[in-house]
């Protein structure tokens, strides 16, 4: 059961909302509308689904979180600063500088734990998250056993109207596994991956404009016909708990992955909400200063987060670090039950090729 949400829920949100304005106007460029507006569903992922030890960034069952917007990044920047993660607050500030740890779009391997993916062309995120999806499924698949859920963990991802209206959402390409390459969704759906839950920020705006002059495909009644379970939330700018209640009506759903459409406002709080212009610019002091004062926030304090939130975020992460201790602990009783697949689990994730002269004719 998912824990109620309370005032402290609301100060965490409105502390993205203010931070991420701050996060580009500094660097004067990227994208402060997303991730104003889809600050509700990160915090509601961080806070009360994604389990993960920013300790032990790499650890096998940890939830898997792909932002398939990748230009929203400053959010995911912020999210893992929150958590525990090695962004520090400097590292904020050097958003989209050169050689900073924070590019302009999400960069694995480039010096920050918490970023499975490189995120950036429209639709590859999306597509990457089946495949963590499917590894995990095949890792399950091979080495659980009755009391030993050694891999159990669910691929969490937000996605924009830009990353559907893109062809290789749809054109992944898995002929590999046996399968016709029509698309990745109904690769999803054929090989039943409950694990995999797609957060939609139905925004309505693109950086032409409203999506009406584009995009006007029913996407949920598409992903429908893929097979895949759907879910539509009309608020997703105040009512945290309904996102709360889709996603644990999604991980109930354990043979068909999960699109939750979400209606949000793009750049929520600004004068320029729900419009284009909060999209690929920073909002300007001016607006900025409206934006905090709207959300019961100093003006004149930048780059600023509450201790409340803070401490909220540590014991959040300090709950990650408690289920990975856990998780070590069922490894144990795991290894001491099943030696020879507890050998073999270990090769795979140190990346160790096996003895050929087993394997070879």
């Amino acid at each position: 059961m998912v824990a109620s949400f309370t005032d402290i829920d609301t100060l965490a949100i409105n502390t993205i909302r203010t931070l991420a304005p701050d996060v580009v106007q500094k660097a004067n460029s990227g994208h402060p509308g997303a991730p104003m507006g889809c600050a509700p569903m990160a915090h509601v992922l961080y806070s009360r689904f994604i389990k993960a030890n920013p300790l032990n960034p790499n650890w096998i069952n940890r939830d898997r979180f792909v932002l398939s917007n990748g230009h929203a990044c400053a959010l995911l920047y912020i999210m893992l600063h929150l958590t525990g993660h090695n962004v520090t607050m400097d590292d904020l500030k050097q958003f989209r500088q050169l050689h900073s740890k924070t590019p302009g779009h999400p960069e694995a391997n480039h010096g920050i734990t918490g970023i499975e993916v490189s995120t950036g062309p429209l639709g590859q995120g999306i597509s990457n998250a089946v495949g963590l999806a499917m590894g995990s499924a095949h890792l399950g698949a091979v080495f659980n056993k009755p009391g030993f859920e050694l891999v159990n963990n669910y691929t969490y991802v937000i996605t924009g109207d830009g990353c559907l209206q893109e062809g290789v959402q749809a054109e992944a390409k898995l002929t590999e596994f046996g399968i016709p390459p029509p698309d990745f969704v109904n690769v999803t759906s054929h090989l039943q991956l409950g694990s995999l839950i797609v957060l939609y920020d139905d925004n309505h705006i693109t950086i032409d404009g409203d999506t009406a002059v584009g995009f006007t495909e029913d996407v949920v009644k598409r992903f429908e016909s893929y097979g895949w379970h759907t879910l539509v939330l009309a608020d997703g700018d105040n009512d945290p708990t309904a996102i709360a209640n889709a996603i644990e009506i999604a991980k109930s759903v354990k043979d068909k992955p999960s699109l939750i459409k979400i209606r949000t406002t793009i750049g929520y709080g600004s004068k320029n909400e729900g419009e284009e212009k909060v999209h690929g610019a920073p909002l300007g002091a001016a607006d900025i200063s409206n934006v905090k004062s709207k959300f019961g926030f100093d003006p004149e304090k930048h780059f600023y987060i509450p201790n409340e939130v803070t401490n909220f975020y540590k014991i959040v992460s300090d709950e990650g670090i408690a289920a990975n201790k856990t998780w070590d602990q069922l490894f144990s009783k795991y290894s001491a039950q099943y030696p020879e697949l507890a050998l073999e689990f270990t090769r795979r994730l140190n990346g160790e090729l096996p003895d050929l002269k087993d394997i070879l004719p």
